[in-house]
């Protein structure tokens, strides 16, 4: 959830902290008062364009800093992060932080570490949903509702997706070898001109498994050879040389044995010191036939300089390791042979090619009939949302239709993609006997917050999303239509935490938290506040979005009663 956001020099907000908490969070306040300000912050965060307009008068930038704690290690922000190498928190916190200056320049970061706009907006929109009256939202782009139908039903289409994907790839990828061999014959040409230029090259240069390791070694034993020599020379001597190391230590040895009798004490010293005599004997000994082996070699060392000169030329020109290269000449003898033999391997590829496709449209056909399965079960239950936001009449259908391509299926052309046959698009008709048109295009304003309402509580507990925001999605409905907006928008605060701006009293009213905007002049600048209302001040709040200015004891009682209302609904 979003835990904390932090909004300095912004618009006109000088400077405020905002706590946030599970449930539902309704903002409140006059119109102009700053309350979609808060929501535009929330929406950098997650990654919107930014603007030198959202800079406060006369500050040099503008920051917005946002703190979210995930309880969930399944959720999809840890594989974004994973996937641009980005720090995570033991804890499950993630911070996102985005500056603005008063020159335009914009800079992101996400737990401390320096992101791209582009990193920001991915993980920002696996983090927040933001729906407002004003914009094209994901329920709204038909590009996204195959992924929103899938993970409608997931447990129960994975099988069958994982299925196909496998099957999807490797017909990919056979795809992708037969457009490269049948490319034009000087292509080929050229192709196997180079392949056997970098063969020759390799096999001239003679290469041997982990050559430049063993090379590099010896060549560092011969360039400190007289460093070596002198060390070993010395260490040796130290033992059994003038120094007579060794003899001290037999003799000390000699000495500690006469006490072997005396108790087990001396007797265990004693054995030690015998064990740990022999040990540097042994040693001794070792450092001795390195001291005899030693022999300078100028000439090797020069061989060996010459090769690994030629060894990371060849390395710097490829771009691989030793070992590396020989994988890549094994590839390109491979590579060379099918060119050079590329009817034989075309025509092989072909009844591979049909064979897979075969396979292919098999899996796809059953992935095509699972998401029909699952679109019955969410055409029902979306009217039954539907039904209970006063659109009973209203008809929601699921629309498959398939990519043009080149592929024969069932007297049609089609092309198989990763979601297999399907291109799929929610359609939707709100009034008896029209027909159903795309959901993008339904023009009432109240129609689309009740329709999105409708999705949204569907989806949200298939979407992972940590924080739901509302901006003013009430906009143009009252009476009942109002209530059960507001019922609908509690029920998701059960599965995600909901922030909502709202100017309906009977919205604020099922608030479990509830925040006033207010805007305040202050030495001639005007700046936004914010006010954690309690019990009795959300009264008066609500009692005033019923009324306007005058509140009334009638007013406050009505509030009262909304407040009272909206609890026994929820419980």
């Amino acid at each position: 959830m979003l835990a904390e956001i932090n909004i300095k020099n912004f618009a006109i907000i000088d400077e405020i902290s905002l706590t946030f908490q599970d449930g539902l969070t309704v903002l409140t306040g006059e119109t102009g008062a700053g309350k979609s300000i808060i929501i535009d912050a929330i929406q950098l965060l997650a990654g919107a364009r930014a603007s030198v307009e959202f800079v406060r008068h006369e500050a040099d930038q503008a920051n917005i800093e946002g703190i979210f704690f995930i309880d969930d290690s399944n959720h999809p922000v840890y594989n974004v992060m994973k996937q641009f190498d980005l720090p995570i928190d033991e804890e499950g916190s993630i911070i996102l932080q985005r500056q603005i200056t008063s020159k335009g320049k914009s800079i992101c970061r996400v737990n401390g570490k320096l992101i791209t706009l582009g990193i920001l907006k991915e993980i920002g929109q696996s983090l927040i949903d933001i729906h407002s009256q004003h914009e094209t939202q994901s329920l709204m782009q038909p590009e996204k509702h195959i992924e929103l139908l899938d993970h409608y039903k997931v447990e129960k289409i994975s099988q069958a997706k994982e299925s196909y994907l496998k099957l999807f790839y490797d017909y990919e990828r056979l795809l992708k070898r037969f457009k490269e061999l049948s490319e034009n014959e000087q292509e080929i040409a050229q192709r196997i001109d180079l392949i056997k230029f970098q063969l020759n090259e390799l096999h001239e240069a003679g290469l041997e498994l982990d050559e430049d390791d063993r090379l590099e070694e010896e060549r560092q034993q011969l360039a400190n050879f007289e460093r070596i020599f002198d060390s070993l020379q010395s260490t040796y001597y130290a033992l059994y040389g003038e120094s007579k190391g060794l003899d001290y230590l037999s003799h000390a040895m000699t000495s500690l044995e006469q006490l072997e009798d005396v108790n087990d004490t001396y007797k265990h010293l004693s054995e030690q010191l015998k064990s740990n005599y022999y040990v540097i004997e042994e040693l001794s000994f070792e450092i001795r036939n390195h001291l005899d082996q030693l022999e300078f070699q100028p000439e090797r060392l020069n061989e060996i300089e010459k090769r690994l000169h030629e060894i990371n030329r060849l390395k710097r020109k490829y771009g691989k390791g030793v070992n590396e290269l020989l994988e890549l000449m094994a590839k390109m003898e491979e590579e060379l042979e099918q060119l050079e033999n590329k009817d034989t391997h075309i025509q092989a590829l072909e009844n591979q090619i049909k064979e897979v496709e075969k396979d292919t449209l098999m899996e796809a056909e059953q992935l095509h009939q699972v998401r029909k399965e699952i679109s019955d079960e969410l055409c029902a239950a979306i009217h039954q949302e539907l039904k209970d936001l006063y659109l009973d009449k209203s008809q929601f259908n699921v629309s498959f239709d398939t990519f043009t391509g080149h592929i024969h299926w069932k007297d049609q052309s089609i092309k198989l993609t990763k979601n297999g046959l399907d291109q799929v698009q929610f359609m939707i008709s709100t009034n008896p006997g029209e027909p159903l048109k795309p959901l993008q295009k339904v023009a009432s304003g109240g129609e689309i917050s009740r329709i999105m309402l409708a999705l949204k509580r569907i989806f949200a507990e298939h979407q992972n999303m940590t924080s739901v925001i509302f901006d003013e999605v009430d906009t143009g409905v009252s009476g009942r239509v109002a209530q059960a907006i507001a019922q609908k928008i509690h029920q998701i605060s059960n599965e995600s935490q909901v922030l909502c701006i709202t100017h309906l009293p009977q919205v604020a009213a099922m608030a479990d938290h509830h925040l006033l905007i207010e805007k305040n002049q202050k030495q001639n600048r005007t700046t936004t506040s914010v006010i954690k209302l309690n019990r009795e001040q959300s009264v008066l709040e609500i009692s005033r979005m019923m009324s306007g200015t005058e509140i009334t004891d009638t007013t406050l009682q009505h509030a009262e009663e909304l407040i009272e209302q909206a609890k026994q609904s929820v419980n």
